[in-house]
Formats: structure tokens, C-alpha cells, sequence
């Protein structure tokens, strides 16, 4: 059924997007490649675990139900013919559904992040806090000298962010296509699978 192979495609395609989007997150760990001392030092942001959790951990739920509506078999289903491959994909929608919500969840965070800036040792203090408002670092590098340290954590905040950014764009995308593609797999059926489970036998 078209269905069950397009969700097997966003399945395996939602699988290493979740496994990158788990290390671009424990990379935040470690701001410009170093240890930290404190971890107070970190951006408030990385504790709020949107590519571990979001993109990461919820993601695999779905695309492992995705991955297994290939193998659902409507006629043999816990032994009761009622159930199938409609409720397979209604079930696959559901799954869908949690991770456009886990996906938006790393999303945003990533977004208001990029937007903040890196907390950071400020120069003009000597304090650690965020040294710039509305995402002015974006526009003009020249602010980026109001981090003393740690050393390149702009380019590791932003590098790093960005890429959860884009992967949690990515899976909603792709989560949103299966919840239409579920819905289809709902209304449609699978014709062949329909005339077995009504005992006219296997075309």
C-alpha cells in the first residue's frame, strides 16, 4: 500500500535526524569545545533539552511506528479481523502528531536561543549574563567582542542551534506529511486487505 511505504520513508528518514539532533544538543554541553567549570555558565536554553527530548527521544516513538506499518497484517490482527491496517495508520497519525509537537518544542527553543545570544563573561562587567538583545549579534559580528569567554561559544551557540533549528523544521515537516498520509491510510484502507478481512479470500 502507498501509505504504509511513504510512512516507511519517513520513518527511516526521521531516524537519523533524531540521532543528530541528540548530539547537536550534547555538543551545548561543552560551549566552544571545552569543559566548563560551572555549569551556571551554560545558557539557560541547553538544560531546556529541546534536541535531546524534542527532536531526539520523542522522535523515535514515531518513526519506529512508522517503520512498522509495513508489517502490520490486517487479517491476523491479535486475531480479530476488525482491526488492521485503517487502525494502524489512524495509530501512526496519533504518533505523528506527538512529534510535530516534540519537533515545534526543539524548534522554538532553538529560535528563542539563536535569538538570545550565548550567556557568556562579559567584558564591560565581568560578569556572566547575555550581552545582547533582540539577536543584534546577528546583524553586527563587531558585538561578538563582548564575550571574553569561553572562546568561540557565538560560532558554537550559533552553529550548534541552527542545526537543531533546521532539524526541528525538518521533522515537522515530515510528521505533518504522515498525519495526511495517515489520515489517507485511515479512509482508504488497503482495498486487497479490505476483501480479505471480509472472507472473500485473498485476491
Amino acid at each position: 500500500m502507498c501509505t504504509e511505504r511513504c510512512a516507511k520513508c519517513l520513518g527511516s528518514t526521521l531516524i537519523p535526524l533524531a540521532v543528530s539532533g541528540f548530539l547537536a544538543h550534547l555538543l551545548l554541553f561543552f560551549p566552544g569545545g571545552k569543559v566548563i567549570d560551572n555549569n551556571d555558565h551554560l545558557s539557560d536554553e541547553v538544560w531546556y533539552f529541546g534536541g535531546i527530548l524534542g527532536s531526539g527521544v520523542l522522535m523515535i516513538f514515531p518513526a519506529l511506528v512508522f517503520l512498522g506499518l509495513k508489517n502490520n497484517d490486517c487479517c491476523r490482527c491479535c486475531g480479530n479481523e476488525s482491526c488492521g491496517k485503517r487502525f494502524a495508520m489512524f495509530t501512526s497519525t496519533i504518533f505523528a502528531v506527538v512529534g510535530v509537537l516534540g519537533a515545534g518544542y526543539s524548534f522554538i527553543i532553538s529560535a528563542v536561543s539563536i535569538n538570545k545570544g550565548p550567556k557568556c563573561l562579559m567584558v564591560n562587567n565581568s560578569t556572566w549574563g547575555y550581552p545582547f538583545l533582540d539577536g543584534d549579534y546577528l546583524r553586527d559580528s563587531d558585538l561578538w567582542s563582548q564575550c571574553q569567554k569561553p572562546d568561540d561559544v557565538i560560532p558554537w551557540h550559533l552553529t550548534l542551534f541552527s542545526i537543531l533549528l533546521i532539524i526541528g523544521a525538518l521533522q515537522i515537516l515530515i510528521c505533518a506529511i504522515q498525519v495526511i498520509n495517515g489520515l489517507l491510510g485511515t479512509l482508504c484502507g488497503d482495498c486487497q486487505c479490505c476483501g480479505c478481512c471480509r472472507g472473500d479470500g485473498p485476491v
